[in-house]
């Protein structure tokens, strides 16, 4: 009987390889059976095909302020880290500088931004924010050279830093020189930066790139000189031009005078904030400058004297904004622009930091409301 058993079985067997459907069928019935079982609700999500993971994605985005030596080191700390003062405090360090070095340049910016670093020599490099090394508050950094292919045999170093998320089709890179050469160049020719760098201008002999910011085509070019004069003219009287470039004369220096800062103007409700290497400084509304053509010699911005010195630096600020000084020592202090009294172009202004002797500002910069940290 068994035999028998074993026997029908064999049939059905045979019936089954024989027959799809009662493969198709069994298959069916055990999956149910499953099912039924061991089923339980969905835990993940079925979605369209996944984008590409970058880094960036996994970087939480934080506000920092990035600082730059006039040795070539650069390090970023979070902004909470610099407290708020009264004007003319003496601020906290900012920087342990070796002899001779000095805090040349800060910047603040967002762990997700680029830095699109323009050298002296006018070559560009691309560097990432979150790719430069957070160190603390009173180290020095890592040197830039580590970070980027800087010629170090042909003296060159980084000259601006532009701080950018996207490389929109309608923006522009103003650049000028120490010589008052400007140049206007669309920002998407920068988009493609090599490893070993990319010719952002062509540099005469004898000058060097001091600045570079990104504007919409339709801003007012702003040129201070360190000995104490600007002009305002229209970015539309710099026709676009490519890479390879020299730049055409925004203003006419005279043979000990030089180029210190550029602001882009796109309103007339800020004030120009002039900072010199003496600790002084003034804000002056950016109506009192008006618009000349492009290739003038300027118009007062300060007067300079042996007490405040000649000018480190100007920058566009609002009634709302805060500012970071920094002496060459390391020193910063972070202020309200509001604690600065307004005075008119030829003013020396008043004291913004108390240096102590020997030492020089070195450099100043702005952070804007939404990058207030209370």
């Amino acid at each position: 009987e068994e035999y028998k058993k074993v026997l029908a079985e064999i049939k059905d067997y045979e019936d089954i390889l024989a027959n799809e459907q009662r493969v198709l069928d069994i298959i069916h019935d055990e999956l149910v059976a499953i099912k039924e079982e061991y089923a339980i609700p969905r835990r993940s999500e079925i979605i369209g095909e996944p984008k590409e993971i970058r880094i960036e994605d996994l970087i939480a985005e934080e506000d920092m302020v990035v600082t730059l030596s006039h040795r070539g080191y650069i390090k970023r700390n979070p902004l909470s880290l610099y407290r708020s003062q009264k004007r003319g405090g003496k601020g906290v360090i900012g920087l342990s500088s070796k002899q001779e070095d000095f805090v040349e340049r800060l910047f603040v910016a967002s762990t997700h931004d680029y830095f699109l670093c323009f050298s002296n020599l006018g070559r560009l490099y691309w560097l990432k924010v979150h790719q430069i090394p957070e160190a603390g508050r009173t180290s020095r950094g890592k040197a830039l050279v580590n970070l980027l292919p800087i010629d170090k045999a042909a003296n060159e170093h980084i000259a601006a830093v532009v701080p950018v998320r996207e490389f929109e089709e309608d923006k522009f890179v103003v650049m000028a020189t120490k010589t008052g050469i400007v140049k206007k160049t669309p920002l998407k020719d920068f988009s493609h930066p090599r490893p070993s760098g990319i010719i952002a201008a062509t540099i005469k002999e004898g000058d060097e790139l001091v600045t570079a910011s990104i504007t919409d085509g339709n801003a007012d070019v702003f040129l201070a000189t360190r000995n104490g004069l600007s002009i305002r003219f229209s970015e539309k009287d710099i026709r676009p031009m490519g890479r390879q470039a020299t730049g055409v004369i925004g203003i006419r220096l005279k043979d000990d005078d030089q180029v210190v800062a550029m602001v882009i103007i796109t309103d007339e409700h800020g004030h120009i904030l002039t900072a010199t290497e003496n600790g002084y400084g003034k804000r002056t509304p950016i109506t009192d400058y008006r618009v000349q053509s492009r290739g003038g010699k300027g118009i007062i911005n300060i007067k300079v004297s042996e007490k405040i010195g000649k000018v480190v630096g100007v920058v566009m600020v609002y009634e709302n904004d805060e500012i970071m000084l920094v002496g060459a020592s390391g020193n910063i202090i972070r202020m309200n622009v509001k604690d600065i009294r307004i005075t008119g172009r030829s003013a020396q202004g008043v004291r913004l930091i108390r240096l102590a002797e020997g030492d020089k500002l070195a450099a100043i910069a702005k952070l804007g409301i939404n990058e207030r940290q209370e």
